[in-house]
């Protein structure tokens, strides 16, 4: 009794001078109410990683623009092949879908202060298509609009391509930038239509991006996936460690990359450039970013 007693008082005190207490009998922590085996990170606080400490949390987010690229008529954008399953494309861009509102509401469920919202800019889908996107949204708390892409609108901007469906393609990145540059209040994730999202993602982004961000001192870019042709070379890589899994340095991404307002503002020119004409690589200008600011992977 007096034990216990002397426990908790121990415990409000640690509180109190900001320590965090680890019970080795039970592999728990007495002052998150956690066991060790959760994510002990307070969201926009600090980063707790075990054995490492904290990291105080200077990069904040509070609200996220999330921004979908959607076509579901055309195979694979400039590749004349199928995709590996042969399903129609509205079967990817519907699991791919999916799967990023089941990881928003696997985080939502946890972290409650964040402010999502999705923007789709759709280009030249059918009715019966656009009506199972819309249905996947029924059932969950997350805004999101609907933008139907006019590329009439860009005749006078991006030179002209030998192929309608390149122009679209740059139509419709050029429609998500304009739209991140005007919307976004912190922190902006654009997203294609054809990655298959872990429930833990939107989780790891986040917080990995607090812990990174605030241990470099400023804004990043993050890719969410490890594509396989970063290693066709060799180079070399810084190591972080973010909220559960290890992060390394990268100089070419594709379009699917987390950022903030700041960077998108001050590489503005770069995110225009490469939507003007079909480069070669595609990201070329977006890669040229990397040189200076850092770009990581899983």
């Amino acid at each position: 009794m007096k034990k216990n007693i002397i426990k908790k008082i121990f415990i409000k005190i640690a509180k109190f001078l900001n320590f965090e207490l680890i019970d080795q009998n039970d592999f728990t922590s007495p002052t998150l109410g956690k066991k060790l085996n959760e994510n002990l990170s307070i969201n926009n606080k600090k980063s707790i990683i075990l054995p490492l400490g904290d990291v105080k949390i200077t990069k904040k987010i509070e609200d996220i623009l999330i921004i979908i690229r959607v076509n579901t008529n055309i195979d694979i954008w400039d590749q004349n092949k199928k995709r590996i399953f042969e399903f129609s494309k509205i079967e990817y861009t519907l699991r791919s879908i999916n799967s990023l509102i089941k990881s928003i509401i696997f985080f939502k469920n946890k972290v409650h202060n964040i402010n999502f919202n999705i923007k789709i800019i759709d280009d030249n889908s059918n009715h019966k298509n656009l009506s199972k996107i819309k249905k996947l949204f029924d059932n969950y708390d997350i805004n999101f609009e609907l933008i139907a892409l006019n590329i009439n609108a860009y005749k006078n901007i991006i030179k002209t391509q030998e192929s309608t469906e390149t122009f679209s393609n740059l139509s419709s990145l050029l429609k998500s930038f304009e739209i991140a540059k005007n919307e976004t209040k912190e922190i902006v994730f654009f997203i294609e239509d054809d990655y298959i999202h872990s429930v833990s993602m939107i989780e790891e982004m986040i917080f990995s991006y607090q812990r990174i961000a605030s241990q470099l001192e400023k804004d990043i870019f993050m890719c969410p996936t490890d594509y396989p042709y970063l290693y066709m070379e060799n180079e070399n890589s810084n190591i972080f460690i973010g909220s559960n899994r290890h992060w390394r340095t990268i100089n070419r991404s594709l379009c699917t990359f987390m950022t903030s307002k700041f960077l998108l503002n001050k590489y503005w020119d770069n995110f225009y450039k490469t939507c003007l004409d079909r480069n070669e690589p595609f990201e070329k200008f977006l890669n040229k970013i990397y040189q200076t600011e850092f770009c990581i992977s899983p």
